[in-house]
């Protein structure tokens, strides 16, 4: 399979990008060089590995869920900088 510069002006017509000829014969190369990597790798012999979903034999070790008793309203707005009846005060972020 090979990407041609006629594939690449109609992917980018579909995604309405504009690209000048150059840049359409540098985006097929570059593609064409993908896609050749990825023949390399569907060659390569993977009988008998197992897939993997991460490289880490790491475990997720995740602590026991305790009930404990919530912060009460005065307790949380204790250390706010601004507090306006029982809620946190912050400054207007949108415009």
């Amino acid at each position: 399979m090979s990407v041609t510069t006629k594939d690449v002006a109609y992917i980018a017509e579909l995604a309405r990008l504009k690209f000048t000829d150059a840049e359409q014969e540098k985006m097929a190369s570059e593609l064409n060089m993908i896609l050749h990597y990825i023949e390399k790798l569907n060659g390569i012999d993977t009988e008998g590995v197992e897939p993997l979903s991460t490289i880490h034999d790491q475990i997720n070790v995740l602590r026991a869920d305790v009930e404990h008793t919530p912060l009460s309203n005065d307790e949380a707005l204790k250390n706010a900088p601004d507090s306006q009846d029982r809620f946190f005060k912050v400054p207007k972020v949108i415009g």
